[in-house]
């Protein structure tokens, strides 16, 4: 189910890098945990963040959720779509229902990221527990 083109982070984000910009998201796992989506905050284009910094919010009707950088670097787009259309992160959370993209500013953050087959394990793991 998970794309090797795809890096994934412990808390349920995904990263596709080209040409130095991270692209990233929420993973299938994380929105089917959230429920259906009604809201996101997203991060100000030219907003600088180190990895693991809170780069905004997704609200369900279950739950707030923070999302987290999964790389350091610049924010230089995000994907106003969602400001309409929140839904879109259930609709198809690994293509068009992406957040943000980042210019990496470490690529080494990426060493830190999971895998598909080894966030597949984690999210059995997770499952079990």
């Amino acid at each position: 189910m998970y794309s090797d083109d795809f890096l994934y982070t412990k808390d349920h984000e995904w990263v596709r890098v080209e040409d130095g910009e991270a692209t990233l998201g929420i993973t299938h796992y994380a929105q089917e945990e959230l429920g259906d989506i009604v809201f996101v905050e997203l991060p100000e284009v030219g907003t600088t963040v180190d990895a693991g910094d809170t780069l905004g919010s997704v609200e369900s009707v279950k739950a707030v959720s923070d999302i987290y950088a999964p790389v350091g670097g610049e924010v230089i787009e995000v994907n106003e779509i969602l400001e309409d259309k929140p839904e879109m992160m259930n609709e198809d959370p690994h293509g068009d229902g992406w957040i943000a993209k980042i210019r990496l500013s470490d690529k080494s953050d990426l060493d830190k990221l999971f895998s598909a087959d080894d966030y597949e394990a984690y999210i059995k793991e997770e499952k079990e527990k």
